[in-house]
């Protein structure tokens, strides 16, 4: 066989092998993560513009000890699951609730933690969840979360309360909107509201009735051995000393 059919031959199998990749090598598949870039301390982005939080080194762990890669990606929380099954992600693992309605959008991993959502108001106020809830009165709310269709549901439209939603893109928004006052008081989960008490002169004055819920990763419907992976990865993860390691690293 001639050297020129024998070249010809070896770059033949090369592109059906390993496809058009300039370096001769097949890409390793790099999964993405979607995070809200604003939702400390499970996620946010840092002052040098890097995400950071507990899901975003917990995610790099288990990725190190699975065997594979992952990049975080910050985006607008409320459009983050039509995003993911638009495939401009791989993986939710931002603090997101488990919910119903959503797991019939997207499978979730075993719940890794356990939230209950409160309110927060100025330090020195003297509002109660009854009280900052009256006629007249607004609610910072983040859109897209768990706790603002709980209150549109049950608070708003089942119980006709009279006050007023008022929506944000963070939680840490609607919280600067409590401390300059545009608004009595914010809801959200309380891990971001303990986080907001040692940031700013606020402070938490209780749940509002919305029953606990718990955080899972979330994944496309069909990426099951992916699904496999992060719950497997999260065991080993709960299991190890580098758990407490990243529970002590951001306050949780």
């Amino acid at each position: 066989m001639g050297k020129k059919v024998l070249v010809c031959l070896v770059c033949a199998l090369s592109m059906l092998l390993f496809g058009n990749a300039p370096s001769g090598m097949a890409q390793e598949k790099v999964y993405v993560n979607g995070i809200d870039a604003n939702f400390p301390p499970f996620a946010f982005v840092d002052k040098t513009g890097k995400p950071d939080g507990f899901d975003v080194a917990a995610l790099d762990w288990i990725a190190k000890e699975m065997g594979f890669k992952v990049t975080h990606k910050p985006m607008d929380w409320d459009g983050i699951i039509p995003s993911l099954n638009a495939k401009k992600i791989d993986i939710i693992a931002s603090g997101m609730s488990i919910t119903e309605a959503r797991r019939k959008e997207v499978n979730f991993t075993e719940p890794y933690w356990k939230i209950t959502q409160v309110l927060v108001a100025k330090k020195d106020s003297a509002a109660t969840p009854e009280t900052a809830m009256k006629d007249g009165q607004k609610i910072g709310v983040q859109r897209g979360t768990t706790e603002a269709k709980w209150i549109e549901e049950n608070l708003i439209k089942a119980q006709g309360k009279k006050f007023e939603l008022v929506y944000y893109d963070s939680a840490p928004l609607a919280v600067e909107d409590v401390v300059n006052g545009r608004i009595v008081a914010a809801a959200m989960d309380d891990a971001p509201a303990k986080d907001a008490e040692k940031k700013k002169p606020v402070k938490i004055i209780g749940s509002f009735g919305m029953p606990d819920e718990t955080f899972g990763y979330a994944v496309r419907k069909e990426d099951t051995e992916l699904l496999k992976k992060l719950n497997e990865g999260l065991k080993k993860l709960q299991a190890s000393p580098e758990w407490d390691v990243l529970r002590k690293k951001y306050e949780l």
